[in-house]
């Protein structure tokens, strides 16, 4: 199953995690070493970091201390938001390292990128006899069933000649002692787009026509191969460049970074790292919600058929991609975080705004041209926790301002849990008709949400609100969170029950719906799949 080392901390956490911390620290140094001499610093320190992050000269996960240093330098590279550099000609680290350092800067495309020389070159999908295992038994199940005689006994063990195999799985089922194992490739098993499959080396390749930047695949490579860029450089150089600089949190957070998700706490935090204020994301979820059973009312069944939920872009990415004569059936209305940096730029618009959440999915909605504008930068949790281990910062012996965000609603808050949207939007619907019947269907990974939306088209789903969750759990489960799932999922529970708004329709600001769609006629949407693609592909 993907997904079972979510939750556990492990060497590869540490790894990520310190990288995280190192470039931050010393984005922080040498942002605050230009300000007061005011020259460009020199960012040579870049190509000394793998030697700090793994020092000495034996080797601890890997077979070379080379290699380990060689990892951990594209990783680097790629937590500034630049390219991956390869084996094949003399580079140094730090190249193009002072054209990243500008706080306009975002990443260069792709987002997801595999480090190939760090890949395993995992088998796929590959029936192989445990032979400790196998009993060499009487009955010979695995050999009567097979369909292409694939299989003899060799010394009274049982032998899968691949040349013959068709990878049925039917001798996996009847061996009576499960001796026979399939073997899959993590990041591919966790795909649920089908998207990654093997170059000419047998390393893992990424077909970026199929992938939509879910993440999943990043964090169930057990190598470490796989890694999303980070904007983690570009938002210190806009704090430590003096400008004004607003995080906006997703509801997720509760519970993100070793604590219970106390408001002011966190927000002190942000403070102390810079930031010249906090919001939170779930504001944004309550417009959403708004203008969502809005347009279930007005177009279901009357012009769709059926209505797919918007906020989680790989779920939308995929659905419009791979269905694009019933594109028009996943709502138009505008993300959460869309919708709260539109909100916040009503009243800072000279302001950077950085979205705080668990989605690398997110990092690509944020390159669209609709979107760009409104928001400036996008974190993970894991990213912003780095930011925090560089201050040294530990947010739960803060002593906090005092105060709740005291703006979004119990539903608004539930976002971030696997079924929370569709809730929050049959609430809205049932404020204003109690008796209507809401039909509601729900997927959490993209190969669920997928078979979701094939059985929509066929007519199953007529009538229907659908949830897609392209991450197993929800938002939650996103590719940047740092907490294990179900601790995660409980603590957003307790924390939306402490909003004194139940319902998304209670939020005083869903007047200025129609305000915050000022510049696109309602047609955000329209150009989704090949803005997201565009953001996506490698560039030459």
């Amino acid at each position: 199953m993907p997904g079972t080392m979510r939750g556990v901390y492990t060497n590869l956490t540490q790894i990520r995690r310190t990288v995280f911390c190192e470039v931050a620290k010393l984005a922080y140094t040498s942002g605050e070493a230009s300000k007061e001499s005011g020259k460009e610093p020199d960012y040579s320190w870049v190509d000394d970091l793998p030697y700090q992050i793994i020092p000495g000269d034996v080797a601890t996960y890997r077979e070379s201390v080379f290699l380990e240093r060689a990892i951990v330098g594209e990783r680097i590279r790629l937590a500034m938001g630049l390219p991956l550099q390869g084996v094949d000609k003399r580079q140094s680290l730090s190249d193009g390292v002072s054209e990243a350092a500008k706080p306009e800067t975002y990443y260069q495309p792709p987002l997801i990128n595999i480090i190939k020389f760090a890949c395993n070159a995992c088998e796929d999908n590959v029936y192989r006899v445990m032979r400790d295992a196998c009993q060499g038994c009487l009955a010979h199940p695995c050999r009567e069933i097979c369909p292409k005689k694939a299989i003899s006994f060799k010394d009274k063990k049982a032998f899968i000649d691949h040349s013959l195999c068709i990878k049925c799985g039917r001798c996996a089922n009847v061996c009576p002692y499960h001796a026979i194992h399939h073997h899959v490739r993590p990041c591919a098993d966790a795909c649920g787009m089908g998207a990654i499959g093997s170059d000419e080396n047998g390393h893992a390749d990424i077909n970026y026509d199929k992938c939509v930047s879910c993440g999943q695949c990043l964090v169930n490579c057990p190598f470490g191969a796989i890694s999303d860029k980070s904007q983690i450089f570009q938002v210190i150089k806009a704090i430590t460049g003096g400008d004004e600089v607003i995080a906006e949190v997703a509801p997720a957070f509760v519970g993100q970074f070793g604590g219970k998700g106390n408001v002011d706490k966190l927000r002190q935090a942000f403070k102390e790292l810079g930031f010249s204020g906090m919001e939170e994301v779930a504001l944004g979820a309550d417009l959403c919600t708004v203008q969502e059973a809005e347009d279930f009312l007005e177009e279901v069944p009357a012009k769709i058929p059926f209505m797919g939920t918007s906020c989680c872009p790989a779920w939308s990415v995929m659905a419009k991609k791979e269905f694009p004569k019933n594109a028009n059936c996943v709502s138009m209305a505008l993300t959460p975080m869309t919708l709260t940096a539109r909100l916040i730029r009503q009243q800072h618009p000279n302001a950077k705004i950085v979205f705080v959440g668990p989605c690398s999915a997110k990092k690509l909605e944020a390159m669209r041209k609709s979107v760009k504008s409104e928001v400036d930068f996008v974190l993970t949790f894991e990213e912003m926790a780095g930011m925090m281990d560089a201050k040294e910062i530990d947010y739960t012996k803060l002593a906090g301002e005092g105060g709740d965000f005291d703006v979004a609603s119990a539903d608004g808050r539930g976002f971030a849990v696997a079924g929370g949207v569709a809730t929050a939007v049959v609430n809205a619907i049932h404020r204003r008709y109690p008796d209507r019947e809401v039909k509601v269907m729900n997927a959490e990974g993209l190969k669920d949400c997928r078979k979701m939306m094939k059985d929509a088209v066929k007519g199953k789903y007529n009538g229907y609100l659908l949830e897609g969750m392209a991450c197993p759990g929800g938002c939650v489960a996103g590719a940047g969170t740092l907490q294990s799932i179900i601790k995660t999922t409980g603590a957003v529970k307790m924390y939306a029950k402490k909003s004194a708004r139940k319902n998304s329709t209670e939020n005083a600001y869903r007047m200025l719906i129609p305000a915050l769609e000022r510049d696109d006629d309602g047609k955000h949407e329209e150009n989704l799949v090949a803005e997201m693609d565009e953001a996506q592909k490698p560039r030459a």
